[in-house]
């Protein structure tokens, strides 16, 4: 399989992750390739798909006939931000803003929002596209609340500002193991696995 992303973070947290469900990934870098897919639609769904087929068509024109491709899309939606940032999270406040800013940001803009109020979700979206031009998607989500600073130096993007109510802690404050038992990414990953050998393709 080869994973259609040129984020390291993520291809370093979904390989561990398939590693531990017994699945190997490639990533494009990998194989010597370069391709940046498109991402243009309105739902995590759309984005995902986009980049799976047009992953997909670029090695088969390449050669690689029989890699089945995965790519997902992910964000943060914060309801008193109504949904924001969410598709647009990898953009948010420009594409090269460190996210430090970008929390800090957030943070601000929900400066004297009560904690009832702070309610947000991490939601990825994982596409497939098989050899044979079969696609599926599946979806993982998890709830919690913006925190009201930065706390953990684990994970990335805006993982020190994710509380998890039910662990007392941030997202980035969980080791890469208890992250992975719960994030909308290993939701999202093992649901995929489970259809894919379910379906005898691993």
């Amino acid at each position: 399989m080869v994973f259609a992303t040129n984020n390291k973070n993520k291809a370093n947290e979904l390989s561990e992750m398939l590693r531990a469900e017994g699945v190997n990934v490639k990533t494009l870098s990998a194989l010597g390739l370069i391709l940046v897919p498109g991402e243009d639609g309105n739902t995590f769904e759309a984005n995902a798909l986009q980049k799976a087929t047009e992953t997909s068509t670029f090695l088969k024109k390449m050669g690689h006939l029989d890699e089945a491709i995965i790519a997902d899309d992910s964000g943060l939606e914060i309801d008193a931000m109504d949904g924001e940032p969410g598709v647009d999270s990898a953009l948010f406040m420009g594409e090269n803003t460190p996210y430090e800013i970008r929390n800090a940001e957030i943070i601000r803009r929900l400066e004297g929002v009560p904690k009832e109020k702070r309610t947000a979700r991490f939601v990825c979206v994982i596409a497939c596209a098989l050899p044979t031009g079969e696609t599926f998607t599946t979806r993982g989500v998890i709830e919690g609340e913006i925190a009201h600073k930065p706390q953990g130096e684990n994970g990335f993007g805006y993982d020190p500002i994710f509380f998890v109510p039910s662990l007392g802690k941030t997202t980035a404050q969980l080791s890469s193991k208890e992250k992975n038992k719960i994030s909308h990414r290993g939701q999202a990953l093992r649901a995929m696995v489970a259809k894919l050998k379910g379906d005898g393709l691993v």
